[in-house]
């Protein structure tokens, strides 16, 4: 499946290919995507929080490497090369108990096998910053049987 550099068609290709995923089960949603920058949304629920009521690290973290590891889709033939994510870092800055996380990932840097990303993730309702991290997507070949 190639994903097409049209807005609606890639929408299309993003919902189908995440069905039955974390990014369904957890309610992400894609709100906009470009060639060097992608912003997708979860919002704080139970599926999402630790005992203590507030946003789990971890959901944080799958949050941004979600936003990467799709942009990292974006305009390849994934019939051909499929990103996987090899390195994540983050650091938490704030939590939140409610509301909706905002994440805006932005290309550092691309070569042929490798892309590198900056995500921060905002309380969507006032845009403090929650988590920044860093992510780094290998495109592996897709091998022909």
């Amino acid at each position: 499946m190639q994903f097409p550099k049209d807005k609606q068609a890639w929408l299309k290709g993003f919902d189908q290919i995440h069905l039955h995923t974390a990014i369904e089960n957890l309610g992400i949603t894609l709100e906009s995507i470009s060639d060097d920058q992608i912003v997708l949304v979860m919002p704080i629920s139970d599926k999402t929080r630790q005992p203590y009521g507030m946003l789990h690290g971890g959901a944080s973290m799958l949050l941004a490497e979600t936003a990467a590891s799709v942009h990292a889709t974006w305009g390849i033939d994934i019939n051909e090369v499929q990103p996987v994510g090899i390195e994540i870092n983050g650091s938490h800055v704030r939590s939140a108990r409610e509301g909706h996380v905002r994440a805006v990932g932005k290309v550092v840097r691309r070569t042929r096998s490798l892309i590198f990303h900056q995500v921060e993730l905002y309380l969507l309702e006032s845009g403090e910053l929650l988590s920044t991290a860093r992510v780094t997507n290998f495109y592996r070949s897709v091998t022909k049987e």
